[in-house]
């Protein structure tokens, strides 16, 4: 066990030490045009984010992949990227503790060394043709066995997933929402898929348990600090003032009032032709059926009889004398 421990330990080192610059680079030539999308993610995956393997003894017989997948890891033809399919390992009974199917511990010893086998094989390919191109055939190769990580990967995850919801309903913080819960939970218990070791000795659950437990420990404290520095919950008809669009409303109100206060007394002394040009432009006297549209230049000018130009010069002149009578209205009350 020393031993494993051990290897597991330099494998891990190894890897969280090696330079980005030392993955292979993907085949030349036409051959990533002939694979699919799943073909090249898990080629970009197993390049750019390979997943250490857990050492174990058993790993390392001459037939290991026969002994663990009950199938010879060969490609199915020249041209493959898959290797037979194998028989996955079926749990057995329920716990009543937490309803979920479990495995024996052979089974469980069994499907996490299929796990590590799938990374070790990955792992030599990828060490093999560091700093140069895959070939296709060892492209094939490290496809086949990508394939087979993500099938074991995600059976023990379905296995497992029933845990995050057991620990969740046991843990009943009242302040987190229960959704995120089961968010972080999944996330921790994916992290425990990575890292667990099985020549330790200890059941997958034990392990599982323990690391789900400390994220949703990690989600309390941190809805802990947020409540500290926001005690209430952010409610945005709260935080977005609409003074300024009430102000200027407001003030538009109040000049449109006045301005029709001024053509209604002719305090401006506008011709017939002004007033008519000033109510017409900016909608001041609509019907009472109409809804207030301000009409185009154009458009007045076929009121009046005038062309677009005669009706701006008449407007800016009118405006002026508007201009000219707020002035000296605001100069009277003060």
């Amino acid at each position: 066990m020393a031993k494993s421990q051990s290897n597991t330990t330099a494998n891990t080192t190894a890897a969280n030490n090696a330079d980005a610059s030392a993955a292979p680079f993907p085949p030349t030539g036409d051959f990533m045009h002939q694979l699919s999308d799943e073909d090249r993610q898990i080629i970009h995956r197993l390049c750019t984010e390979p997943v250490p393997p857990m050492d174990h003894p058993d790993l390392h017989r001459p037939k290991a992949d026969v002994e663990l997948f009950g199938v010879v890891a060969k490609l199915e033809s020249q041209d493959g990227f898959r290797f037979r399919s194998f028989e996955e390992i079926q749990a057995g009974r329920i716990s009543p503790a937490t309803r979920a199917p479990t495995l024996t511990g052979k089974q469980e010893t069994q499907i996490f060394l299929r796990l590590n086998l799938t990374r070790m094989k990955i792992g030599a390919i990828l060490e093999r043709y560091a700093n140069r191109p895959l070939t296709p055939k060892a492209a094939r190769t490290l496809i086949a066995w990508g394939d087979w990580e993500l099938k074991v990967r995600e059976q023990v995850v379905e296995l497992n997933m029933p845990l995050v919801l057991a620990m969740a309903k046991r843990t009943r913080l009242s302040n987190i929402d229960f959704n995120e819960m089961i968010s972080e939970g999944n996330m921790a218990l994916l992290r425990s898929v990575d890292k667990f070791d099985c020549g330790r000795g200890f059941k997958f659950s034990t392990y599982s348990c323990r690391a789900i437990l400390k994220s949703f420990s990690r989600v309390a404290m941190k809805a802990s600090r947020y409540r500290g520095t926001f005690p209430v919950e952010y409610d945005p008809s709260i935080e977005k003032s609409d003074h300024v669009e009430s102000q200027r409303a407001r003030v538009e109100s109040d000049c449109i009032s006045e301005l029709k206060d001024i053509i209604a007394a002719n305090a401006a002394s506008l011709s017939e032709v002004e007033k008519t040009v000033i109510l017409e432009r900016f909608a001041l006297a609509p019907k009472a059926s109409e809804i207030p549209t301000p009409k185009t230049l154009e458009q007045v000018g076929t009121i009046i009889g005038v062309t677009k130009e005669r009706v701006r010069q008449i407007q800016n002149k009118a405006l002026k004398k508007i201009r000219h009578a707020l002035e000296s209205g605001y100069l009277a009350a003060s």
